[in-house]
């Protein structure tokens, strides 16, 4: 019986957790952006909506998000450790001459900011690439 007992608590526990990842999501914003001389683009995702700006005097243009696509980016983000993004390493150098734009992300999750520093616009560090794609395809949308 305390086996029995032992086993429902742990269940029940592990599914609150779980349930409370995916409540945390609807206060959590992620914004992408990509800036050059010649290229203005910032993407910001909160709460199954995309906001998608394309130009630096252009108005945001807002989409509303499918539960499929949502939970593919609920999934890729949920492996991303967000205590480690100031640290992650851009795999190009492109942006340093002008050959890319300057891509950043940042995610705001319980009025804590969590960034990354710039890396080449379509070539994002590997801990973030998925997500990244992700975002960026509502821009192409």
């Amino acid at each position: 019986m305390r086996l029995l007992s032992f086993l429902f608590f742990t269940i029940f526990i592990a599914t609150g957790c779980s349930s409370q990842k995916l409540a945390d999501m609807t206060t959590t914003k992620m914004e992408y952006s990509a800036v050059s001389r010649g290229v203005f683009k910032k993407i910001i995702v909160q709460n199954k909506t995309a906001a998608v700006t394309n130009g630096r005097n252009a108005e945001p243009v807002e989409k509303k998000i499918d539960d499929a696509k949502w939970k593919q980016i609920v999934t890729e983000f949920s492996k991303i450790n967000l205590e480690n993004i100031p640290n992650l390493k851009a795999p190009t150098e492109k942006r340093f001459y002008d050959g890319a734009a300057i891509g950043n992300l940042k995610i705001t999750q319980n009025q804590k900011t969590y960034e990354t520093k710039g890396f080449d616009n379509g070539f994002p560090p590997k801990e973030i690439e998925k997500l990244v794609n992700l975002l960026v395809d509502f821009a192409k949308e």
